[in-house]
């Protein structure tokens, strides 16, 4: 019995590096029902379900259309199912998927997982996800819709090259004086909960560009603002009460509310952390490097006041071309039962207009997407519940009603174009990428012809 079980940690020393192996086998069997349950905790944290949960489907089961600028990504089944899913993968093949973005087959997945992020993950919380996946998840045996992108990045191997560029495998390093709260905020919301994917702008490669973490990101449709601790761009002037509230609701009254991309982390992740996480997320959030944009003149917080114009419209018939209602007209028939005739809101949960970040930021894009989609809570906590008016009203109507929401209660110098509109309606502008690359190619393959001519030449010669 030695023996074997000698011969069995050998095999594991040349499979697994030697980190990943003592996290791996310093777990006791009477300990292995504790590490599932830190491995559940850590795939929560990592908010895994969201992605690779389609509406309608089975935990882990993949098939969740991904939207990016490059075409639609599908997510992978991640159950232990030995034919559709992760079943047959090692602890080396594990990590080096979440990590490094390379499936056990050898072949590179899209930054869409945000393998950039997980790379920081440690060794003993790597070996916990593995051993969750393997025994905490049902295996489901339905292969999820494959992932087909245009040329030439369904060439999966030029990830390599992009990873070569973008993928940061250094452990995360605390700032000389943060705390070890704000430490272990900065874990759980770089390495965990990926907030740096949605809210660091990217170079034209998709690359994170250096130097602006978290300094606010389009995400193509939705905008993810500015969180570092600046007090005018960021969230500087949010208080860490204030902060965990909106984590852990969604709410942060006379502030903001969330929706779209945030709402569904809350809605599948931060809200179920305990109190101390989210506590220390914040403290890291008010400890990160603060980044200013010029354009802002006071928080996104602090614009707008009372405001009720609807007595200008009383006695006015409705135009019979509905386009050509007025900002008020629209305000009255849409959204003055819930937001008040003033914009103060209900006081039950529907949140006030003014001081209000979604109308206090220099891109109006998630006014427009809000009016679009709606905003559905997911029927926890107190549901905020705001109709998604894309099917009714048009996008003329949408872009009067977005200037008049900013010019009464918000930021007076952004506009909204209804080209704009029509763009985010369709999902967001295409990413000039595709073409570049294409061309790219192209011009390669011109100067490796000409080189080649050139050397036969000589030999002719």
């Amino acid at each position: 019995m030695k023996n074997r079980t000698s011969t069995s940690l050998t095999r594991l020393r040349r499979l697994l590096p030697m980190g990943l192996l003592a996290a791996w086998i310093a777990v006791p069997a009477h300990a292995q029902d504790a590490f599932l349950q830190l491995g559940e905790k850590l795939a929560t944290q990592g908010d895994c379900v969201a992605c690779h949960t389609a509406p309608g489907g089975k935990p882990f089961a993949g098939g969740l259309a991904i939207h990016s600028p490059l075409g639609t990504i599908y997510s992978s089944n991640i159950t232990p199912s030995k034919t559709a899913g992760i079943g047959n993968y090692s602890l080396q093949q594990f990590a080096a998927a979440v990590r490094e973005g390379v499936r056990g087959d050898g072949a590179h997945l899209y930054p869409a997982m945000p393998y950039t992020s997980y790379a920081k993950i440690t060794d003993q919380d790597m070996a916990a996800l593995y051993a969750y996946f393997m025994k905490g998840v049902k295996p489901v045996d339905a292969k999820a819709t494959p992932t087909a992108l245009p040329f030439p990045f369904n060439i999966r191997l030029s990830m390599a090259f992009w990873n070569a560029i973008y993928l940061d495998r250094k452990p995360l390093q605390a700032a000389p004086g943060m705390s070890a709260d704000a430490a272990r905020g900065q874990y759980l919301g770089i390495a965990l909960e990926h907030c740096d994917t949605c809210h660091t702008p990217r170079d034209f490669m998709m690359g994170e560009k250096s130097g602006q973490a978290l300094a606010g990101a389009s995400l193509g449709t939705w905008y993810a603002p500015n969180i570092t601790s600046d007090p005018v761009s960021g969230i500087g002037g949010w208080s860490v009460d204030e902060l965990v509230s909106y984590l852990k609701t969604g709410q942060a009254p006379g502030k903001a509310q969330a929706a779209g991309p945030m709402q569904e982390a809350i809605d599948h992740s931060l809200r179920h952390l305990d109190d101390q996480d989210l506590r220390d997320i914040a403290l890291w959030l008010k400890s990160t490097s603060p980044v200013r944009d010029p354009a802002d003149s006071k928080p996104a917080f602090a614009w707008g006041q009372v405001n009720d114009q609807l007595a200008t419209i009383r006695g006015q018939a409705l135009p019979d071309d509905k386009n050509a209602m007025s900002g008020p007209q629209l305000y009255d028939a849409y959204c003055s039962s819930c937001h008040r005739p003033a914009g103060e809101g209900s006081g039950d949960g529907l949140p006030s207009l003014f001081h209000n970040t979604t109308l206090g930021h220099d891109t109006a894009d998630n006014v427009v997407m809000a009016m679009l989609n709606g905003v559905d809570r997911g029927g926890y906590s107190e549901n905020v519940l705001m109709p998604a008016f894309g099917g009714n009203l048009s996008d003329a109507q949408i872009t009067t009603l977005a200037n008049f929401l900013l010019k009464s209660w918000g930021r007076p110098d952004v506009q909204v174009s209804q080209a704009r509109v029509a763009e985010l309606r369709a999902g967001g502008a295409p990413s000039p990428l595709l073409s570049l690359a294409r061309y790219g190619m192209i011009a390669g393959g011109i100067v490796v012809l000409l080189l080649i001519a050139m050397l036969a030449r000589r030999r002719r010669r």
